[in-house]
């Protein structure tokens, strides 16, 4: 699987760089055909300073994206990838419930 991190605004650490790679590469349990994966992390400047993480996975035949927002990037990071799990175990369910019919 091939891994890109774009952070927008500011430059990443090796470290958050790292954390993302093992986090995505987590994704692999659920669904082992995933061709890339996309990271893109950006922040919005209001008194909060909201981060924001999206993350784009490319599979066979579809795109499967995920947006969270939260106060720190690795937990944005963490919500995005927990709903992408979801999203490829419902895939994977629904083609092996499409060649069991």
């Amino acid at each position: 699987m091939n891994i890109i991190i774009t952070s927008r605004k500011f430059k990443a650490r090796d470290i958050l760089k790292d954390f993302i790679t093992t986090e995505v590469k987590s994704l692999q349990k659920y669904y082992d055909r995933i061709l890339s994966a996309d990271v893109i992390l950006s922040y919005q400047n209001s008194r909060d300073s909201i981060k924001i993480a999206e993350i784009i996975l490319q599979v066979p035949g579809q795109t499967l994206t995920a947006t969270e927002e939260s106060d720190e990037y690795k937990k944005a990071v963490s919500a995005a990838v927990e709903k992408l799990s979801r999203q490829l175990s419902k895939r994977k369910s629904k083609k092996t419930a499409r060649i069991r019919a």
